[in-house]
């Protein structure tokens, strides 16, 4: 017997009551899979395969209507450009397209009126849910957050007590990896080179830097610390500035972009890494490994956090009763050539800039 003849609207379009029919299923069924809401997985592949079969497309605007929804997630971020950032999108739309969704993703500069503005138009529902990851956080942050009519995921730190879903890391834990493995491999004047100390991650990296020197039993040189932003040109003007007035073995940088920065001001003055200077990065980022040498750096699981911000985002919208959720990915320490346990030599008496087999990094360096 051949299968029942479907019933088409006028102008010929499947409709939720189409995909139903052919997959066999209520409407209601097929209605919650079509929204992203979920359903059991056989119901999931019965409803996508119907809706594949029969060349469904939602109405987006009807649905929106209907569901007060819109199909889309924000994404908030201080620059879109920074590898680790890239990285965080990359998974977190990876998790919002397999609901149905579209990411929408802003760059706010690190401005926190930026960043109220963003907050202050949700009220205008134009997304379902976003996802923020602020460098710095106010009372007014907090406030949005929590007075805030869709949901919203936090990546980064909030406090204990902040009843809004939160990813987060141990940055100051991560510090510690990178100064416990420097000081394993012999060196002893390790220097800092850091972010703004009024953000989240510059605060924390300065504490964890100065916490692991001390567990330690290292005194803190404040010359080996140099503070400027989590951008190349910045971290290498500040690596510049600490290596006028100190002579450090090793350097810790508070992100891949900075120890870039680093690198070249190292290589500029005729350092050599590892050999005189020992570098590592964080963040862990592909821009690590494009490098020669290659970084090493500490790992802050960007992907990881992108991938469960998303996924609470997601629980959250489908059920806005939830209770807060805080979620921690634990750093780690991807040790490359930039570190290799090459013991300290004498700087060379010789011009640092002559391309000799001592300085193999004298092409295409530039003041």
């Amino acid at each position: 017997m051949g299968r029942k003849r479907l019933q088409e609207p006028a102008d010929g379009r499947p409709t939720v009551h189409t995909v139903a029919a052919r997959a066999g299923v209520s409407i209601a069924s097929a209605s919650r899979v079509l929204n992203g809401v979920g359903g059991s997985p056989e119901t999931i592949r019965k409803v996508r395969a119907a809706a594949a079969e029969v060349g469904y497309v939602p109405n987006a605007i009807a649905r929106s209507l209907q569901s007060q929804r819109t199909g889309l997630v924000a994404l908030a971020v201080e620059d879109i450009g920074n590898p680790v950032y890239v990285e965080m999108m990359r998974a977190i739309e990876a998790v919002v397209a397999s609901s149905g969704r579209q990411l929408v993703v802003h760059a706010t500069g690190g401005r926190i009126d930026n960043e109220m503005t963003l907050l202050r138009r949700l009220a205008n529902r134009y997304v379902d849910g976003m996802i923020i990851s602020p460098i710095r956080v106010t009372d007014d942050h907090l406030g949005a957050l929590v007075g805030s009519p869709v949901p919203v995921v936090v990546v980064g730190q909030l406090g204990a007590d902040a009843p809004v879903d939160n990813v987060r890391t141990d940055s100051r834990h991560g510090v510690a990896l990178a100064v416990d493995h420097l000081l394993a491999i012999g060196r002893r004047r390790i220097g800092f080179v850091n972010g703004p100390l009024d953000t989240v991650p510059g605060a924390a990296r300065d504490a964890g830097f100065r916490a692991a020197l001390a567990r330690h039993g290292i005194e803190l040189d404040e010359d080996l610390v140099e503070v400027g932003d989590f951008q190349y040109a910045a971290g290498r003007a500040a690596a510049v500035r600490l290596l006028a007035r100190a002579a450090p073995d090793a350097l810790v940088c508070a992100n891949d972009l900075i120890a870039v920065g680093a690198l070249h001001a190292l290589l500029a003055t005729g350092r050599r890494v590892p050999q005189d200077v020992a570098l590592i990065g964080m963040d862990d980022t592909e821009l690590a490994q494009m490098m020669f040498p290659q970084l090493s750096s500490v790992s802050l699981g960007s992907a990881e956090r992108g991938r469960r911000a998303a996924e609470l985002l997601l629980q959250r919208i489908a059920d806005p009763a939830l209770p807060p959720r805080r979620e921690q990915v634990q750093p780690s320490l991807a040790v490359r050539a930039s570190s290799a346990a090459t013991p300290p030599s004498p700087r060379p008496s010789a011009d640092p800039f002559e391309p000799t087999p001592a300085h193999p990094y004298r092409e295409g360096v530039t003041s």
